[in-house]
């Protein structure tokens, strides 16, 4: 099969992408639901790759190192996206920026020359958009430049867009020029924040506890950020003391996962599921993850929110056609 029969292959249902880093999902389903379809999805954990393929039989998933591997075969699709690796450009790290060896921005750089496509969107932490990294960024502008695409950078809450949750992404948008319409980024959406409280109240009642009632009254806000950590660090809890802090504030213990909702009879805050954090990235219920509690939690709470990954999807989808 030839490069453009499979470029034309994922058109029967519109625009075409390809994901790298794609983890378990999030902006793979956004970008679904914003009418992409992929021609391949990109990742090397094998529980990620597991997850996708779960959920969509029919998705072409590749367990490739991106450093690795040649994906020129996908040679003009419309949008080249990633949620490239978060740790080189957060707070909570070091930020080592070009000095960290996950940082694959270059590797990004040399996809696009090689695969061409006609729009790029790139999500990562709201580090990279710090005075720290202004010179890296004018280094992806003027590479992109060169390929003859004009760069957009801007940081967007995901509270702002129906996600339950207070998860600024900062988000790059190339586009081909003289080849794409004008950026618009989303809109905001209209009407009140949706909370935790109403988001996963029912599965917090679902194993007839008692207490929710009282619990909703306390949790009646979005949540804030979902640390997913990293393969380096990071396990089944809620982040740093700072971010369940955070969580207790809304009457969530941090510490660590429940298996279960709570009992009739709970006293005390309860724990999250992971269910209820995936509803809280705005996964899908009939999402399912594959792997162990602490491997779920890392492909839950490092993906980018169904939400705003479909919002994104449907502005840089108004530029393409």
């Amino acid at each position: 099969m030839t490069r453009s029969a499979i470029v034309h292959k994922g058109r029967r249902n519109g625009l075409t992408s390809l994901e790298l880093c794609a983890g378990g999902g999030g902006a793979a389903l956004g970008l679904e639901q914003a009418g992409f379809s992929p021609v391949a999805l990109i990742d090397s954990d094998p529980h990620s790759c597991a997850t996708l393929r779960h959920n969509r039989p029919y998705w072409n998933v590749v367990e490739a190192d991106i450093q690795n591997f040649d994906l020129c075969y996908w040679h003009g699709v419309d949008l080249l996206s990633g949620g490239l690796p978060c740790p080189p450009f957060s707070i909570a790290g070091k930020q080592l920026g070009h000095d960290d060896d996950r940082d694959l921005f270059p590797d990004m750089l040399r996809i696009v020359s090689a695969v061409r496509p006609k729009a790029v969107l790139i999500e990562n932490v709201r580090g990279i958009l710090s005075k720290r990294f202004t010179e890296f960024r004018q280094h992806v502008n003027d590479s992109l430049d060169a390929e003859g695409f004009d760069t957009h950078w801007a940081l967007l809450d995901s509270a702002n867009f129906g996600v339950p949750q207070k998860r600024s992404r900062a988000f790059l948008v190339a586009l081909l020029r003289n080849e794409t319409n004008p950026l618009e980024w989303p809109d905001i959406t209209d009407g009140p924040r949706p909370t935790v409280a109403a988001t996963i109240g029912d599965l917090m009642a679902a194993n007839g506890w008692k207490g929710v009632s009282d619990w909703m009254k306390k949790a009646d806000f979005p949540a804030p950020t979902i640390v997913g950590g990293s393969l380096k660090h990071g396990g089944p809890d809620l982040g740093p003391t700072r971010a369940r802090r955070e969580w207790a504030e809304l009457s969530v213990d941090g510490l660590g996962l429940a298996n279960e909702p709570p009992g009739p009879d709970f006293v005390g805050m309860p724990r999250l599921t992971n269910r209820m954090l995936a509803r809280i990235q705005s996964f899908p219920d009939d999402w399912e993850f594959i792997g162990s509690k602490t491997q779920i939690y890392r492909q839950v709470g490092n993906a980018l929110p169904v939400g705003l990954a479909a919002a994104m999807g449907k502005a840089v989808g108004r530029c393409l056609k």
